[in-house]
């Protein structure tokens, strides 16, 4: 297949995003018409969905495709992210079934399914512009989702417009950092990168140092990682429930996607490309390796300490959010290493494969605990702090055990995903290979994984202690009208229980995803 037949195929596999744009664009356009009540614009975005869902299980991929010259290629990775968006989108329509009140519903819905489809062409993404646009498509909606639902609450607008403020800035920081990649490679293509890269790596490598401070500062910002991380607790405090959900979630898996693809070059780059090709460690895969690690290690610790102090049930989850990303970070920071692993060591899951896993194990129980404090939230009176949810079993059962479910796997107990995504990131991390640089320090670090763990289980428990051993202070209050906040809590806890009992098939899907990451550049 020539490049012009290539690239004529691209528009074929962006139908189902394309889809989630037509929908989008339709609600907007129902939004000034009366009438158009939350059930007709929740009801066309789960439509729309099923369009997008339809659209890539019935959608083929074309033969002779050039790679380093689509911006578009459907790969394992591609399939996996474009699932898990829909499947997202899907529970946070149930999830913001009541966000908005009747007059602004089709636009805050249009708003989720613009950055659903961002969220989805993530994971398509080859070409450095492709992304950018993706990860904006992501970031743009989410303005108007922070402020549509409480447009008349001041913490509301403060947190639209802290993020606002701080997501234009990360953006800025990591298209700086994609002209530096596209200045030292000259090009674009992000296959054709992986494939250059490592041969500058070898050398002079000041350019591509400078491109891995920004772009990880850029997309540090998306998946919360210290020092980039200020917004969250203020933002998750003063948003609308749903969104933040969204929030918590959605930015985070596409932020380390993308940094998987931008970073699938430095596991190849410590072969010496200018000499025989045998394995030969340089400084810049060193230097990164140095930076990952301690950038999981300040970020876990941080996220944990500062969850400590807090009182506040939103607050907490948010510094969860950042300690989260830390652990995903030590799936991220091993990946260098583990390309020093010859095909006859063993290995208990690499370090993008565990990523993965637990981001979606974190995805299910983070939004899940979103859902069941929103299904708890009434006009009088929105659940703030754990002496909110103290007594939650005499009045509201289902919701205790629920919460019960998901503050387990966030603490990383046998039987919830969240365990088995820790012990996958662990045991990666303990098991680097012996001639890989740095091996000593990544056993460290996943020591200091586990006592960081060991630590974040105080803060849980406090909730769950809360719930099941004391007594309510406020009197029961009547929920029955957000019944789909209490669905998409059950379906989150599904997922919490099924994949922590039945890991397999999600850990192969994780597994091929990654692997066509990694095989972008051999």
């Amino acid at each position: 297949m020539s490049v012009d037949q290539t690239l004529q195929q691209v528009f074929r596999l962006a139908l189902p995003e394309a889809a989630l744009v037509g929908v989008a664009c339709a609600l907007f356009v129902l939004s000034t018409l009366r009438g158009v009540n939350r059930h007709i614009a929740g009801g066309l975005a789960l439509f729309g969905l099923a369009i997008a869902a339809g659209l890539h299980f019935a959608g083929s991929v074309p033969d002779g495709m050039i790679r380093t010259v689509s911006p578009i290629w459907p790969d394992a990775m591609a399939t996996f992210v474009r699932l898990a968006a829909i499947a997202t989108g899907a529970v946070l329509v149930l999830f913001t079934w009541h966000e908005c009140d009747e007059t602004r519903s089709a636009d805050y819905y249009a708003c989720l399914l613009a950055a659903t489809a961002g969220f989805s062409l993530v994971g398509s993404a080859n070409d450095l512009i492709v992304l950018f646009l993706a990860l904006e498509l992501i970031s743009i909606p989410t303005y108007v989702m922070l402020y549509l639902p409480r447009s008349n609450d001041p913490q509301a607008q403060e947190a639209a417009v802290k993020y606002f403020m701080l997501s234009i800035l990360s953006s800025a920081f990591t298209l700086f950092g994609f002209s530096y990649l596209y200045g030292t490679a000259g090009t674009t293509n992000i296959s054709a990168l992986t494939e250059l890269l490592p041969r500058f790596a070898v050398g002079e490598s000041t350019s591509l140092l400078i491109a891995s401070v920004l772009i990880l500062a850029g997309l540090g910002f998306r998946v919360t990682a210290f020092p980039f991380h200020f917004y969250a607790p203020d933002v998750y405090q003063g948003g609308p429930t749903g969104t933040v959900a969204f929030l918590a979630f959605g930015p985070k898996l596409a932020g380390f996607v993308a940094l998987l693809k931008l970073y699938s070059y430095v596991g190849i780059a410590h072969l010496d490309y200018i000499g025989d090709g045998h394995p030969e460690s340089n400084d810049y895969v060193k230097r990164v390796m140095i930076l990952l690690w301690l950038l999981a290690a300040v970020t876990m610790t941080a996220g944990n300490v500062m969850g400590l102090l807090q009182t506040n049930l939103r607050r907490l989850l948010a510094y969860s959010s950042v300690a989260n990303a830390g652990y995903m970070l030590i799936g991220f920071a091993v990946i260098p290493a583990q390309a020093y692993r010859t095909s006859s060591e063993p290995s208990p899951a690499s370090g993008g494969e565990a990523l993965l896993f637990y981001l979606i194990a974190y995805g299910a129980m983070t939004i899940g605990a979103f859902a069941v404090l929103a299904y708890l939230d009434s006009p009088a009176r929105r659940v703030e702090t754990i002496d909110d949810v103290a007594g939650l079993r005499e009045t509201h059962p289902v919701s205790a055990v629920l919460m019960c479910i998901f503050m387990l796997s966030l603490i990383g107990l046998p039987l919830t995903a969240g365990f088995v995504g820790k012990l996958l990131l662990f045991l990666g991390a303990l098991n680097t290979p012996a001639q890989a640089p740095m091996q000593d320090l990544f056993r460290v670090l996943a020591v200091v994984g586990a006592l960081n763990a060991a630590v974040a289980a105080y803060y849980y428990l406090r909730v769950i202690n809360a719930i099941f051993l004391r007594s309510s202070l406020t009197a029961p209050t009547s929920v029955v009208r957000m019944s789909p906040l209490l669905l998409a809590a059950l379906v989150c806890a599904v997922v919490t229980v099924v994949f922590g009992v039945y890991p397999e098939p999600l850990q192969e899907a994780c597994r091929r995803a990654f692997e066509a990451v990694r095989a972008g550049g051999y």
